[in-house]
């Protein structure tokens, strides 16, 4: 699954002062090497068995889309330190069923930036994207 995998990092490194690093054996992406705004997990870490993509969501979005489509989007399991409790995870293997839309990945990986980001980053975030 490395075009999705390439998909996320095009949206993610599109926004300001995002890194890469290795968490847990997952590719994370952080806002300046400290606040995670998503993982990626293929099908060989997934706790599914699944390629999915996990971001921070504000509160009530989580039970929200798994309750409207719960086929596409899952709670992924807290960690024991309740880190991944109000994040929701995406499935991107879609084999069978619709294709991904990148264009809403790419809103979720944008609001969970916006969750963890410092106020001048959404700022400059919000600069760039405002046509001049």
């Amino acid at each position: 699954m490395q075009d999705a995998l390439e998909h996320v990092r095009r949206i993610v490194f599109a926004l300001p002062c995002v890194t890469e690093r290795l968490s847990a054996g997952a590719p994370c992406f952080y806002v300046g090497n400290r606040k995670p705004i998503c993982r990626f997990h293929d099908s060989d870490f997934a706790e599914r068995g699944r390629v999915s993509l996990w971001c921070p969501a504000p509160p009530g979005v989580r039970d929200e889309l798994i309750t409207s489509e719960p086929d596409r989007f899952f709670g992924p399991t807290p960690s024991a330190s309740g880190v991944f409790g109000d994040w929701i995870g995406v499935y991107l293997d879609t084999e069978g069923g619709p294709e991904v839309d990148w264009h809403e990945i790419a809103a979720i990986i944008e609001e969970a930036y916006r969750l963890q980001a410092p106020k001048t980053l959404v700022a400059e975030l919000d600069r760039s994207s405002t046509p001049e």
